[in-house]
């Protein structure tokens, strides 16, 4: 677990920690000090706690001005030991939507598993969201996370397309990535009109 780093190629273009809007602003990283840890296993440092005793977060970009944020999750999604959710809402997403964030693109190549509960956050999260013309989607889920979250009905509030599941996402810049997942969407809801 310790050698599962966040994505950094686009640390040149923005890190989370000096990002003053950021709710990481002034966070500092020891690069040889491990001390976050999933169920007794250190994970890299430069993951991010958020309230969570089992899943932890990335923040790779934020643009304020085109209103998206794209976050890299890793470890446990656990909505019923741990309720993930609503430390997510709460200490990330709340805080986000503040700033004008209304467009959320969540990176689960790292999610082992999904354990779902209450959904009540989750609407709350959309119900946010929507209001503003924003979105919620969620990419490169491993099967077995991607169908527990659609067992959970959870589509409902995130987009889980599995026609761009496994989108290479890392060989684009973060306006490119974005881009393509809003247009993405947008196509996605011509059709359902």
């Amino acid at each position: 677990m310790h050698d599962i780093e966040p994505f950094f190629r686009w640390r040149d273009e923005y890190t989370a920690e000096d990002d003053e809007r950021s709710p990481f602003y002034g966070r500092t990283y020891d690069e040889f000090g491990f001390s976050n840890s999933i169920y007794n296993y250190y994970i890299h440092p430069q993951w991010d706690d958020f309230g969570s005793a089992t899943l932890y977060i990335k923040i790779l970009f934020t643009n304020y001005q085109k209103r998206y944020v794209i976050i890299e999750l890793m470890s446990e999604w656990n909505d019923v030991l741990y309720n993930d959710i609503m430390f997510l809402k709460r200490n990330i997403c709340d805080h986000l939507i503040k700033e004008g964030i209304n467009k959320f693109i969540l990176i689960s190549d790292n999610v082992l598993n999904f354990h779902g509960g209450d959904d009540s956050y989750y609407q709350e999260w959309y119900d946010d969201v929507k209001e503003d013309e924003g979105w919620i989607i969620n990419i490169n889920m491993l099967d077995h996370v991607r169908q527990e979250m659609l067992h959970y009905n959870l589509e409902y509030y995130i987009n889980m397309p599995g026609e761009i599941n496994d989108m290479e996402w890392r060989l684009m810049k973060p306006d490119m990535f974005f881009e393509a997942i809003d247009k993405f969407i947008s196509e996605k809801i011509k059709r359902l009109k």
